[in-house]
């Protein structure tokens, strides 16, 4: 039998170190003394976090190969870390590099149309499993047009001067919000409700897969790992955190707010485990900046901000334990909510039967088979289909290079002109929590690779294979000139039917064109 030892302990030499103990029982934003327009709602409705990582630590796993564990938070079980979603490549793989052949793409393109799927998570609130797609109801056009700027954009004399009368002494003119009304933080449309529920989705995620470092691995592992004890403390704090956002979340929800879910992992090893967190983060982080100054509800985007910040500084930390450089980028991107359902939905096994569901869109996936594996020597020279746990230890980066570090300053992950390979899936399968979702497109064939990241949407052009499998060369591109690389961290790339000219508030507009997508690319 095997446990995680002295990790109980983590969060109780925590909690002695801070400002007094969490309480077990709490009432949040109460309706009247509070904050206007958010449900009271107890922290009691989940088990207090340290109670989480007390009764992780002691569940006894058999030691016979099988990882499945009962958890602590009302789910059934939870699908072994071995069965994740990560893409397993036959006999470990092909022994190519990034230059590879014709007939070797193509073959990798039959290997991930025949993906086995994540084991499914049994649980007594699942739903059926039948496939019934994104929330909808009527649809007023195929698409949101493409106008042109609004006239009064312009008109601002952008003088130096004070142009208007002040409202108050030092208080210039303009501004949402600023004429004294007092506050509601209800959500106040559609658009707001399902983006702030689809960050419910992505915080309970979080708060999951945070709790469940100490169910899956041991201190012996996250210390060969580089991890030290206080590295772990920060992990089951950063748990705190996911408690506290959900509550604030589902507060401006009220009733119908998500809940919590079943999940599958794609990981096998604490660098695993470091890298997918990682990745997990950075979605999770640009798809808020994606939709909140789209928000109707200024007063509810205040307080996503407020949270949001917190969670890039989770995903910094997590490039920090990959050893890579922490802040390799000049600008955070924001991204559309359906990319961040796209990528999150394959991840959610099952939930309860009275789960609210969204309505954005599931793209069918992209596969970067070359991605550059940061656990290498030479990233760049990653080869096709490797994981972290695939390379040898001649290959392998060590810690002192590479391991757990405030920054680390590495050689390129990944440069202009190097060769990249995708493979990506065909629409109408069935993803998501219950199989329940379907992947779908507008987009006719692909023509081009779209690189989004910082302040930029770069194109570079698909060469297709056919076998939905091809090629393209990274770009070189800079934000505003020399020494500002656009492309560098962990970006996101899609598959593309055209070039279209999108910026930064409106890249949802590219969404009809997506055929696949997106992927994350680790450019740095």
């Amino acid at each position: 039998m095997i446990s995680s030892p002295g990790c109980g302990q983590l969060l109780r030499d925590h909690r002695n170190r801070t400002s007094g103990d969490y309480p077990a029982t709490r009432t949040i934003w109460s309706s009247r003394g509070g904050i206007s327009g958010l449900s009271p709602k107890l922290a009691s409705d989940a088990v207090p976090v340290e109670a989480r990582v007390d009764r992780a630590c002691a569940l006894e796993k058999p030691d016979d190969g099988n990882d499945e564990v009962n958890t602590v938070s009302g789910n059934a079980a939870r699908t072994s870390a071995a069965q994740g979603r990560y893409i397993p490549w036959p006999g470990g793989g092909p022994e190519m590099y990034a230059k590879v052949t014709l007939a070797s793409v193509l073959a990798l393109g039959r290997l991930v149309a025949a993906l086995p799927q994540a084991t499914e998570v049994t649980t007594t609130t699942s739903t059926t499993g039948t496939p019934i797609g994104a929330l909808s109801t009527t649809v007023l056009a195929s698409s949101v047009p493409q106008l042109p700027p609004d006239p009064a954009a312009t008109i601002y004399p952008r003088n130096g001067q004070l142009n208007e009368p002040q409202p108050a002494p030092y208080v210039p003119a303009g501004g949402l919000g600023t004429n004294g009304t007092e506050p509601n933080y209800q959500v106040k449309s559609d658009w707001d409700f399902f983006s702030v529920a689809l960050g419910v989705y992505q915080e309970y995620i979080e708060l999951d897969l945070f709790e469940y470092f100490f169910e899956r691995f041991s201190r012996e592992e996250a210390a060969a790992a580089g991890l030290r004890p206080d590295d772990l403390d920060l992990i089951a704090f950063m748990a705190r955190q996911e408690v506290d956002h959900a509550i604030l979340l589902s507060n401006m929800l009220g009733s119908a707010a998500p809940q919590r879910c079943n999940y599958t992992y794609p990981f096998t090893t604490v660098r695993e485990y470091i890298d997918f967190s990682q990745k997990l983060t950075r979605w999770g982080e640009a798809g808020v900046y994606g939709f909140l100054e789209h928000m109707d509800s200024r007063e509810s985007a205040t307080l996503l901000l407020q949270s949001i910040t917190t969670e890039a500084r989770q995903q910094m930390i997590f490039r920090q334990f990959e050893g890579l450089f922490a802040m390799p980028e000049f600008f955070e991107v924001g991204t559309p909510q359906s990319w961040q359902w796209t990528l999150l939905a394959p991840f959610i096994s099952s939930c309860p039967g009275n789960q609210t569901r969204l309505p954005w869109q599931n793209f069918p996936a992209l596969h970067v088979l070359n991605n550059p594996n940061p656990a290498r020597k030479h990233p760049a020279l990653t080869k096709v289909g490797e994981r972290i746990s695939d390379i040898s230890p001649d290959e392998a980066c060590d810690l002192e290079e590479c391991g757990p570090a405030i920054t680390q300053t590495r050689s390129a992950l990944s440069y202009p002109g190097r060769e990249v390979y995708f493979a990506w899936e065909e629409p109408g399968k069935a993803v998501g929590p219950d199989q329940s979702y379907m992947t779908s497109t507008t987009a006719g064939k692909p023509a081009f690779v779209a690189w989004v990241t910082q302040l930029n949407v770069t194109y570079s052009p698909l060469t297709s294979y056919g076998n939905n499998t091809g090629h393209t060369v990274q770009p070189g591109v800079d934000v505003y000139g020399v020494g500002d690389p656009a492309i560098n961290g962990t970006i996101f790339v899609l598959l593309t039917d055209t070039d279209l000219f999108v910026t930064p508030f409106n890249l949802s507009l590219i969404n009809p064109h997506v055929r696949a997508g997106p992927a994350m690319y680790q450019a740095g």
